[in-house]
């Protein structure tokens, strides 16, 4: 599950990424060379979130699974 959600942010992350990497296509100089490491950076941050949440689902530590769990073993 936890995989899953951080596809949102992983996403939002990736698109501000491509704004960065379109502006910087514009440019010249050394501004150009900084947008495409920035850029670069941010698509590094994104896939580590994905990972990371990855790791999280498969180990079993995911918070969103234990609350569901918890949910239902309790009965009204």
């Amino acid at each position: 599950m936890c995989f899953f959600i951080s596809l949102i942010p992983a996403t939002f992350w990736v698109i501000v990424a491509y704004f960065v990497l379109f502006s910087s296509s514009k440019t010249n100089g050394g501004i150009k060379i900084f947008g495409r490491a920035l850029a670069v950076w941010i698509f590094v941050i994104a896939a580590a979130i994905v990972v990371a949440a990855a790791y999280v689902t498969v180990a079993g530590l995911c918070p969103i699974g234990a609350m569901f769990r918890a949910m239902l073993s309790t009965k009204p």
